[in-house]
């Protein structure tokens, strides 16, 4: 099982279509876990997404209790990344069953919804910084995920 991306809530269309994007260029499935902050069409994510829409592999879920239902009967891991953790990104050890998940733009996710999580990580930078992009900050950490589960191996 290849390690997987999960957008809780997504505010924005671009950063979900730059997602489905990444997610189709590295092989990497990506959950939407809707409500979306947007009317979810290709129309509305054409801007980010570009022509990769079509090679994307997502799959939809109408609510949180759902995908939690699905990932949990799956086996699969849930790695949260959210700036209110104070475990690294890089003291992680990532494994092929791990969905990595982020929170949406505006608000990240509900307590119930972090407590959730396997696993808590941040990406470290300076202390006056907030937060980064979500799509750049999915991208660092899936990168590393994939690296350390050989995930790049199979696609050289």
């Amino acid at each position: 099982m290849p390690v997987e991306l999960a957008l809780y809530q997504p505010d924005i269309a671009q950063n979900t279509g730059t997602l489905l994007r990444l997610g189709a260029c590295l092989g990497v499935r990506v959950h939407i876990i809707h409500p979306t902050g947007f009317p979810f069409s290709r129309q509305n994510l054409k801007r980010g997404a570009l022509d990769y829409f079509e090679e994307a592999e997502f799959t939809e879920h109408d609510s949180w209790v759902d995908f939690d239902r699905f990932r949990r009967e799956s086996g699969r891991r849930l790695v949260l990344l959210t700036t209110k953790s104070s475990g690294s990104m890089y003291h992680a050890r990532f494994e092929p069953n791990d969905i990595l998940m982020m929170g949406r733009e505006s608000a990240g996710v509900p307590d119930a919804v972090a407590e959730a999580a396997d696993l808590r990580i941040r990406i470290p930078m300076r202390p006056q910084m907030r937060s980064l992009n979500v799509a750049v900050a999915a991208s660092l950490v899936l990168g590393e995920a994939l690296r350390q589960t050989g995930h790049f191996e199979a696609l050289t």
